[in-house]
Formats: C-alpha cells, structure tokens, sequence
C-alpha cells in the first residue's frame, strides 16, 4: 500500500501545529527543543518503519495486529508512544473498532487566549449543523471541512451534506491523501485500497462513494513531492486551483482536511496553511468549518471547557452551530467561520450509533459463530453486491473474544470481545466476508437491508 511520507497529517515537529500537545519528558535535566525536537523525528522514522513492515502484510486484520504489537512493545520513549498510538488509532478505525480508537489517541482540548467566549454566554441560538451550514454556505465557491484522522464521527457531518450542497450547486469534491494515480476513480465508482490512505476507512470510503454517487468531479490534490510543512501546503493549494479552477472556473469545491489544514489565518506549521495559500492563489473566500475541537472524549477531562455545559444544557442528538442574531455563525477561533458541536456517542452492542450517519444507515446484527467457524481474531466485511471484490467494504467489524475456558489477557479487544455486533449499512443488498489475520475466507453470505 503506498504510503509517502508524512501524508498523514500529524507527524513528529508537525504534532504540536496540529493542536496535539505531547508533554516533553519530566528527566532531569529536560532535554532542549532541538533535543526534544531531534527525539521526534527519530520516533517518526522507527514509526514509519514499523508501518511498512505492517503494511507488508496481505491482510488488514494482519496489518492491525503489526501496529498493535508495536504500540504494545513497552518502548518508553514518550515521543514514539505519541506518534506510534495515532498510527494505531488509524488501523482501529480501518477495522470498524471506533471505540478503542478514540480511547488510544486522544488529544486533550484546553481553552486558549484567542478562544471567542462560549455561545451560551451571549445570545446565539443553536441550530442543527446539517441545516445550518447547508444555508451559510449557498452564497460561497467553497467550503472547506476540516477532521480528525483517528475520529471518523468528524466525517459523519459532510456525508449527509454533500447531497444537501449539491442542491445548491457544489459539483467538486476533494479530500487529504486521495491519490492523483487512481485515475479510474471515476469510471469505477467506489474507492479501493489505493485510492487513498484514509479511504480505507469504511466512512471515509462512503464519503468519496457518495460524492461520485452524487455527480461530484472527485479531485486529489495531495501533495506528492513536497510533504512536508510549509512545502505541503503551498503544493496542496496550487493542485486544488489547477486541477479544478483553473480548468473550471465556475467550480464550486467541497473539501474535507485534517486539522489545521483549513484555518484561514495565523502561523501553521512555520508557514501558512493550505487554506490560505489557496485563498491567495484563487482568490476565493471558502466556508471554514471546525469539527475537531468541539467533540466527547473518552475521558471528559479532555473536552473543551465549553463543551460539557452546552451538552448539559441542550443534550442534542445531532451535530450543532451557534448562529448570532444577525444571522452570522459563531467560531471558536479566528481562522474558521464556524465551529460544529458533537454530541457525545451512543454505544450500541459496542459500536457508536453515528454509524447511522444521520439516519441514512440501519444497523445488521451479525453473530461471529455464523461467519467465523470459530477462528478468531475474524474480520468481518459487508460490501455492496454492486462493487467489485477491490471495493473498500461499506462497514467492517472486527470479532476477537477471550478464549474460551481461560482469563482475558490484556489485549484491545474490538466490543470488547463479543461475538456479536451490528453492521451500519444503507438499505440494500451486500456480500459479507469473514476472514482470518492471514487474509484466508472463513465464512460468506448475501444480505438484504431493507
């Protein structure tokens, strides 16, 4: 699986600009920023080592299993642990393990200078984020999501929006790590494993799936040569303008980032960001959305100081913005034009029911008696009956239950450990697969969701 170094936008120096704190070591003497900074780098390189070797494996489940091992080893070194759990986290939402993926990376929200005084405190009113950024992005060429990699509940949003922004006209979309050399995208319809590094996870996938459902023009716009820092940005700036304004000049462009990619203002990793590189070159002003501060953390120690009081007050079922009374959207922080409130996730039989997608998907209970024939750990896959076997499946759910007669051993084990779980599908017809951590097929079935 290719993987071009650092595509996956939270690396070693970049941790700290991407708004993950990661403590330097407490030894005495600290080591200096160009020791600690030197420390990091040494950690990337291993972590990325380890993933290529991971990634060597025929199976994804196998591949899982490497990055498990790995972030299981005891190394002490704070600033591989940092790098190496967010690489585990990417492989958890691969397998549809969303739970352990949230708990093993999570990044703590603390409120900063520049952080705008919470909604509640003035007089804008809370609107459903579906509806809301629909209307305040009519008027606008682009808009511009942003996400967190190892959460994929920061996708669930843009998903039901993309039918939304097509109604009003949107007819590009584009997305971080899309690979320019799957130029049969198109033509086929889905995503597959080299399509990307992120569509690989199944709502990742569904959100490329649905926009070429749609009749979006699907543009890459990584950057292949320069990925690093401020080089990156400028380079993803100058794909987006040419690969789609300056041969459609009336495009109007959904687009979906990590992070502090989309931020509009202010020093990003030693530079400027892609947004406002893009900005400068097009001269369009995007819709800024953020969705990667305002979200449940497993330990509630790590939200924003603003988000249990809005929770505690409103309990919404669905994703929020603020609104003022002129209509104009509140923000956390200069650089974005709206932040997106998350609520916090509903476990069904182990999984989180933002799996539904906003309605637009229905949960499956499947037993892994029935598809595993008792061989654990078994990945189970449903794809839609329509998509070929290289298709990225639709959902996924991983089964790995203690073994029997014997204690639990120390391992993250997917709905922690059951046998039986749900499939979050759209109506319709689906092959599941189940196989083994070497990629072998244990069992098989056709589906119907009605």
């Amino acid at each position: 699986m290719p993987f071009p170094r650092p595509l996956p936008a939270c690396l070693a120096a970049m941790l700290l600009s991407c708004g993950i704190a990661v403590a330097m070591p407490t030894q005495t003497p600290p080591p200096s920023p160009e020791q600690w900074h030197a420390m990091q780098m040494r950690a990337a390189d291993k972590a990325d080592g380890i993933m290529r070797q991971a990634n060597r494996r025929k199976s994804l489940l196998g591949r899982y299993e490497a990055m498990l091992a790995a972030a299981s080893a005891g190394d002490a070194n704070p600033a591989f642990q940092a790098i190496i759990v967010q690489y585990l986290s990417w492989y958890e939402t691969f397998i549809g393990d969303y739970p352990n993926a949230a708990a093993n990376f999570s990044i703590q929200e603390l409120l900063q200078a520049g952080d705008r005084p919470s909604p509640l405190d003035g007089h804008a009113q809370a609107k459903p984020a579906v509806e809301a950024v629909a209307a305040l992005a009519r008027d606008r060429q682009a808009v511009f999501f942003n996400e967190a990699h190892h959460l994929p509940l920061t996708r669930t949003l843009t998903i039901p929006l993309l039918a939304k922004l097509r109604a009003e006209g949107f007819d590009t979309f584009a997305a971080e790590t899309l690979y320019a050399s799957d130029d049969q995208l198109a033509r086929r319809g889905y995503p597959v494993e080299g399509t990307g590094f992120y569509t690989q996870e199944p709502i990742c996938a569904e959100m490329v799936r649905t926009a070429l459902k749609l009749g979006y023009r699907v543009v890459a716009y990584e950057a292949e040569a320069e990925s690093a820092g401020d080089a990156r940005e400028s380079r993803q700036a100058r794909n987006l303008y040419t690969r789609v304004f300056k041969q459609h000049p009336q495009a109007r462009l959904v687009l979906d980032a990590g992070y502090g990619h989309i931020q509009e203002s202010g020093v990003y990793l030693g530079g400027r960001s892609m947004a406002e590189y893009f900005r400068q070159i097009s001269g369009i002003d995007p819709l800024t959305v953020e969705q990667t501060v305002l979200i449940p953390h497993p330990d509630p120690a790590h939200d924003h100081p603003y988000y249990l009081p809005v929770m505690q007050k409103l309990a919404p079922d669905q994703p929020l913005v603020f609104l003022h009374k002129d209509g104009t959207p509140w923000a956390l922080r200069a650089g974005y034009d709206v932040s997106v409130f998350f609520p916090p996730p509903v476990l069904r039989r182990g999984r989180p029911t933002w799996l539904a997608l906003g309605g637009l998907r229905k949960p499956y209970a499947v037993r892994g008696e029935d598809l595993c024939r008792d061989e654990y750990p078994c990945l189970v896959e449903a794809r839609y009956t329509d998509e070929g076997d290289d298709a990225i499946a639709a959902d996924r759910l991983a089964f790995d239950p203690p073994p029997r007669y014997a204690k639990a051993d120390d391992a993250l084990r997917p709905a922690d450990g059951a046998s039986v779980g749900e499939l979050y599908l759209r109506p319709g017809k689906y092959r599941l697969l189940a196989t083994d951590a070497q990629g072998h097929p244990l069992g098989r079935r056709i589906i119907t969701v009605p």
